[in-house]
């Protein structure tokens, strides 16, 4: 699956995959570039059919730090399929990926989380209905019933926290609750969310959670709140206010992930 990526970039072996999401791809132009590669280059990666997704891979450094940059993911409301980031996540892991870092856009629950904050993910809440790992499973993969209590892993939430307050960046936490979309949620679905005791609600980012633990990668995911959500305010709700307010957080979020990145190096190379 990743001859098409080391005959790009030799010898190349990054420690950190990074997913980008609704209008944070230009995080990738930080990175200084090994190689970049289109996801049609790529057999098992996703064709991504959302404008505001590049879906290209980028290989390269942020510092000293080898990174893996996913610009853009697909997602199951685009095809109809729950499989299509399996094939990139599992790349990534044979790369020599041992963590992933995921950023998305979302809605919020809350009004003291306005358009524009960055959330730290604690847990999510899968309203899917549908779970990657459905099917046959591959035992030396990972086992049949993966735990997900740390689904979010708390020594690199604890990084994230300090590399926030280094960068001056008030960073909220809360639970991340995901649907199946594309159609964005009811008023009536809002309020169920919120006694559910979620923070905010996209469409992304679990399913590739649940693939990276069961391969035994830690997950730390970063929301970027591009909205509140439905019944929350009287604007109407659009795909281009999401993409323009991840526009505006980008220069944040990439000073956030540019602080991040080593300090999740040398995490890594604290492990026995």
């Amino acid at each position: 699956m990743i001859d098409a990526i080391t005959a790009r970039a030799p010898g190349f072996k990054p420690r950190v995959a990074v997913i980008l999401g609704s209008g944070l791809g230009p995080f990738a132009e930080e990175v200084n570039a090994v190689a970049a590669i289109a996801y049609g280059e790529l057999p098992g990666f996703p064709q991504t059919t959302v404008g505001s997704h590049a879906g290209e891979l980028v290989l390269g450094h942020v510092g000293k730090t080898a990174v893996a940059v996913l610009q853009g993911r697909a997602h199951y409301y685009e095809r109809g399929r729950a499989d299509e980031m399996k094939g990139a996540i599992r790349a990534m892991a044979e790369l020599g990926c041992e963590t992933l870092l995921q950023t998305n856009a979302a809605g919020s629950l809350r009004l003291d989380m306005p358009p524009g904050s960055l959330m730290a993910i604690t847990d999510h809440i899968n309203l899917t209905g549908v779970n990657l790992l459905t099917g046959p499973n591959d035992d030396s993969v990972g086992p049949r019933f993966p735990s997900l209590r740390d689904a979010y892993d708390p020594a690199l939430l604890a990084t994230l926290r300090a590399s926030a307050a280094e960068v001056g960046i008030a960073l909220a936490e809360g639970v991340y609750l995901a649907v199946m979309g594309p159609s964005f949620e009811t008023p009536a679905e809002i309020r169920a969310f919120r006694a559910l005791g979620a923070t905010l609600v996209g469409m992304s980012t679990v399913p590739e959670t649940i693939v990276a633990r069961h391969m035994g990668i830690e997950v730390l995911g970063i929301s970027c709140v591009t909205n509140l959500a439905a019944g929350m305010s009287h604007a109407p709700l659009s795909h281009e206010e999401v993409y323009e307010t991840g526009r505006h957080v980008e220069s944040r979020l990439a000073a956030l992930l540019t602080q991040l990145a080593p300090r999740i190096a040398a995490l890594l190379e604290e492990k026995p």
